[in-house]
């Protein structure tokens, strides 16, 4: 029997998650996030970590209107 894909979670500036291949390095713009493991757990993972999907930006500039 095969061993299960391993994946990695990735992470960029925006704070945006997504999955990568274990093997390899992650794209340009993109940096580990430290937690490995196979395509279900990872997704587990990022819906723990995730939870508001939108980019940091749209955040901090929603943020700032609604202190306005």
């Amino acid at each position: 029997m095969s061993e299960p894909m391993l994946y990695q979670v990735v992470v960029n500036d925006e704070e945006q998650h997504a999955l990568w291949s274990a093997r390899t390095d992650p794209p340009e713009g993109w940096r580990p996030e430290g937690f490995t493991g196979t395509e279900a757990e990872c997704m587990a993972h990022v819906d723990e970590v995730w939870p508001d999907i939108r980019p940091l930006s749209l955040r901090c500039r929603l943020a700032e209107e609604a202190h306005r």
